[in-house]
């Protein structure tokens, strides 16, 4: 689940403080910003979402116990809560999580400096749902750029191929982002969505055409693709302008947004792969600038041969509307 990440820019008294927090905001890429009720005029610096202290979202600061109870009590009664400490520790923050988990009410702690964003977004493997960055100094957002960029983990395992073969020609998707990508990352793609394949993006000289570092060639219509909100997205329902997860070697995600989608017909091909007793397969352009990542590089589908591990993201469960929901399918 890709992690929140917001502003605090109702704590400044002086009105023009709190309109340079959410420029700054703004421009560093966060989408959500806590405003005064008296600031709803903000909207129109910029495209982010403002919200206010509300029965929707409540800001908690915790001072004793008692609070850290007042705060509990609203599991399941608000969309969010968002916990401010001047004193924090971590075991509060852990009974918050475990208190929050599955009540459909998220849980996003205050962070004054990117480590104890890092702290919180980790804390008991699952972390809060968010952070809420609060600085006085607008440029202090800026220092938030590695938790911008790194709001979420993805496990990835190695799987092992087991067959690649040519099939007929297909509709294949390339999706061009508004970012510009590194070697060993990519999306994940696959036509099962309990196994999505790391396929890396076009940011290594071929030999054959220039890199495009901002190009997925993801595959064939059908195919899944993760989603930044833990949904999977059909490749062929994919628009400009909607977000995607940007995934690296190393399982770390980051937001982009789609530029534009190529559909065209191009040679296609089958790759198989299995977990244990668990097979999958995903289907990609026939061509040499194809590549998917492997734990110390990335191998072209052309050279792609049985007894070859590459990176996955494993999922057990079903779908529904590119929901996860529990039950039995088999996709083969």
């Amino acid at each position: 689940m890709t992690k929140e990440i917001w502003v605090r820019a109702d704590m400044p008294e002086a009105r023009e403080d709190r309109k340079e927090l959410l420029i700054s905001a703004i421009e560093s890429g966060v989408t959500t910003a806590i405003i005064r009720p008296e600031d709803a005029d903000f909207s129109t610096l910029g495209k982010i979402n403002l919200i206010t202290d509300s029965d929707d979202v409540r800001i908690i600061e915790i001072k004793s116990p008692k609070d850290q109870e007042n705060a509990m009590s609203l599991a399941g009664k608000c969309r969010a809560v968002v916990i401010s400490s001047s004193d924090w520790t971590i075991i509060p923050l852990e009974n918050m999580i475990a208190r929050f988990a599955g009540t459909g009410t998220k849980v996003l702690a205050c962070a004054s400096d990117p480590e104890s964003a890092a702290l919180y977004l980790k804390t008991m493997e699952r972390g809060t749902d968010g952070v809420v960055i609060s600085v006085d100094d607008p440029g202090e957002i800026r220092k938030f750029s590695s938790v911008l960029r790194d709001s979420s983990k993805i496990d990835l395992k190695e799987v092992e191929v087991t067959a690649v073969r040519n099939i007929e020609m297909g509709d294949r998707v390339c999706v061009d982002t508004v970012s510009l990508m590194s070697p060993g990352e990519g999306m994940l793609i696959g036509s099962q969505a309990g196994c999505l394949f790391l396929v890396q993006s076009e940011s290594e000289d071929s030999g054959y055409v220039a890199p495009r570092p901002f190009r997925v060639n993801a595959g064939a219509v059908h195919a899944y693709t993760l989603a930044p909100d833990g949904k999977t997205r059909y490749l062929e329902e994919l628009r400009s302008g909607e977000p995607v997860t940007i995934v690296s070697r190393d399982g770390n995600s980051r937001i982009s947004s789609v530029g534009r989608c190529k559909i065209e017909v191009r040679p296609m091909i089958l790759v198989e792969a299995k977990d244990g007793n668990d097979r999958y397969s995903t289907i990609l352009q026939n061509a040499e600038t194809v590549k998917l990542v492997s734990p110390n590089g990335a191998i072209s589908v052309t050279d792609l041969k049985p007894g070859d591990s590459v990176l996955a993201r494993i999922e057990g469960g079903s779908r529904h509307f590119g929901m996860k929901i529990e039950g039995t399918l088999r996709e083969i």
